[in-house]
């Protein structure tokens, strides 16, 4: 008997699925961090290890196809969301965990704040295109690739 070297296709997209909450708070994270930065005029070391984060995860989960569309379909739909009804986005994010406390979701309880209270998780990375072009990515990366042909090839 043989083992299959893939995950089964049920259990990629569930920890394809799985990661759609660390993909969506970190790069939340990133955005924030960046958009303080560049409000201070200073470099945003912090912002750029959550996007690195970001891009191990969704590097794993381009491995496997279902993982990829299991977090890559509702990301681009949050990003896409956001691009046509803001206020539905706004009304939605503000629905989501840790929307009311303004911290991450790893932060210490006493941590400051990293959002506005008004601003809920995502408002940022989602207003600015993030969500839809990892998720894209995601999505991407889950088609069944080209064969490439050579013009020498007779």
């Amino acid at each position: 008997m043989t083992r299959d070297r893939h995950p089964r296709p049920l259990l990629a997209a569930l920890a394809g699925l799985a990661a759609l909450a660390p993909v969506y708070y970190l790069t939340e994270a990133a955005a924030r961090c960046f958009r303080t930065g560049h409000a201070a005029f200073a470099p945003a070391p912090t912002g750029l290890a959550y996007l690195a984060a970001v891009a191990v995860i969704v590097t794993i989960l381009s491995a496997w196809p279902a993982a990829a569309l299991g977090c890559g379909v509702p990301l681009t739909a949050a990003g896409v969301l956001f691009a046509l009804d803001l206020d539905a986005a706004m009304g939605l994010a503000a629905t989501l965990p840790w929307a009311r406390s303004g911290g991450l979701p790893w932060s210490p309880p006493d941590g400051a704040p990293w959002a506005e209270l008004t601003e809920p998780p995502g408002t940022l990375a989602g207003m600015s295109g993030l969500y839809t072009l990892i998720g894209a990515f995601l999505v991407l990366s889950a088609l069944p690739r080209a064969r490439r042909r050579s013009i020498l090839d007779g």
